[in-house]
């Protein structure tokens, strides 16, 4: 028995997901509200504080992607778990499309906020991209949702 069989055990979220897909939803779910606190401190002038998070939150974010992406292809990938909905196939693939979409230009959006932060540092461009990285953040949190309940609910 390999130490990752936990992965693919039932998930907890009550649905034929399997651990992992849950593990990922529910932090997926949470993070807007965690970028939230970041902006927050941001907001009350407490950079070192928010740069911090933003920085936590960024790194357990790659390992948390790392961790899914690990677990849907030892799970068979997309096409395993496509097998279990009634939702329609090519829907599910325009969504998962979208999201993932999404996902990479948010991603990408991050890593240049940080990059450029010594030139952006508190102006107003910074905070137009803090912003943007926020609803992207959002974004990806609203279609990964709608992405497990079309594969695992549906």
């Amino acid at each position: 028995m390999s130490n990752m069989e936990y992965m693919f055990h039932h998930g907890f979220l009550g649905t034929r997901a399997p651990f992992f897909m849950d593990m990922v939803t529910l932090i997926v779910a949470l993070l807007p509200l965690l970028v939230s606190a970041a902006i927050y401190l941001a907001r009350i002038k407490k950079y070192k504080y928010h740069a911090f998070l933003q920085i936590l939150i960024f790194a357990f974010s790659v390992i948390v992607l790392t961790y899914f992406e690990y677990g849907v292809r030892l799970g068979g990938g997309y096409k395993y778990f496509i097998e279990g909905t009634t939702a329609s196939h090519n829907y599910v693939f325009i969504v998962l499309m979208f999201h993932i979409a999404i996902s990479v230009a948010t991603l990408i959006l991050w890593v240049t906020t940080f990059a450029m932060i010594k030139i952006f540092l508190a102006t107003h461009n910074h905070k137009k991209a803090g912003l943007l990285t926020f609803t992207g953040v959002v974004l990806t949190s609203l279609t990964g949702i709608w992405v497990y309940m079309l594969l695992f609910i549906y």
